[in-house]
């Protein structure tokens, strides 16, 4: 369900989990010169209690553990009780992909310490997979707010001429979305008698009206067949147990909308968007309750295995 901040009685620290040593293993007589670099993956939890009803050890443990698993990929595990709330440049150095999982502590990571994650997918560096309750999440909601920004100015200049523009965050920062309310992001332009002209850009919200959390399932639809992120998996698969997030979602027009899900009750969503910001990437991908097994689920791990190796950085 839509995440509201609050503050957690545990502030113990965490250290790292053992890194997986899972690499490419060589063949004879090649050089390891040429051999496919190892993609690092950092997986951020929040690390709730809650997660303890459907995960023994958590659910960011989880993901790393069965990513651990797979050839070619190094993973570390970090969450909000670590040293600097897990994002201090310490755990960030060298990651080429960032998991991120949030719910009920967004506010605790704040856009100055979400910066540098934001530089890193600018310059392409690093790639940010956001997982369900992450769409309020810092590292996402200034992602979004950076695509905003750009396509604004991109759809300004095609006008031609000197714009004044101002941009507007959302007034309440962890409240959906009315259905009947204007979605954004959103542009207002005024032209005046002399010439001028004045643009207010509405930031996106990053949420959605509705949602459902009754563990029903759930029907997932591959609508690009032929992209990697969906790569071995059947045209629909279903998982047992899901809540529901009920369109529109308040974020930028994606430049790929990958997986569709419906529910029975007739809501839908589009459930795996990715968006190109400078060069590089972010992917967000629905499912992923705190409270049912969802990744545990094949297809759902499968997604995320082929969405890390898509999204990593490669050399030019």
């Amino acid at each position: 369900m839509p995440s509201n901040p609050s503050d957690s009685k545990n502030h113990t620290r965490r250290e790292f989990l053992a890194v997986g040593a899972v690499g490419t293993v060589l063949a004879t007589g090649i050089d390891a010169a040429m051999a496919p670099k190892s993609i690092r993956v950092l997986v951020w939890d929040e690390q709730q209690t809650e997660q303890k009803r459907a995960y023994d050890n958590f659910l960011g443990n989880q993901i790393a553990d069965h990513l651990k698993t797979r050839p070619g990929l190094i993973v570390k595990s970090a969450c909000i009780h670590d040293e600097e709330k897990g994002v201090s440049p310490a755990f960030l150095r060298g990651c080429d992909v960032l998991i991120w999982w949030g719910h009920v502590r967004h506010a605790d990571i704040t856009p100055e310490m979400a910066k540098p994650i934001l530089d890193r997918i600018r310059e392409g560096t690093l790639s940010l997979i956001a997982l369900h309750s992450a769409h309020w999440s810092t590292p996402f909601v200034q992602a979004m707010f950076e695509r905003t920004r750009n396509d604004a100015q991109k759809s300004l200049q095609s006008e031609g001429g000197r714009v004044e523009v101002s941009f507007v965050e959302p007034v309440k920062r962890f409240s959906a979305p009315r259905q009947d309310e204007r979605l954004t992001p959103c542009l207002e332009l005024k032209k005046f008698p002399d010439g001028s002209r004045k643009a207010k850009v509405f930031l996106p919200n990053c949420c959605f009206p509705a949602y459902r959390n009754d563990g029903k399932p759930s029907q997932i639809r591959v609508l690009k067949a032929d992209h990697p992120i969906v790569s071995g998996l059947p045209a629909v698969f279903e998982l047992p147990q899901t809540e529901m997030y009920s369109e529109p979602f308040h974020v930028p027009e994606p430049d790929e909308v990958i997986l569709e899900e419906r529910w029975a009750t007739g809501e839908w969503f589009r459930s795996g968007m990715v968006w190109n910001i400078g060069k590089g990437k972010v992917f967000y991908f629905r499912p992923g309750h705190e409270t049912y097994p969802v990744f545990k689920e094949k297809p759902v791990l499968q997604i995320l295995e082929n969405a890390v190796r898509w999204l990593a950085p490669r050399s030019e």
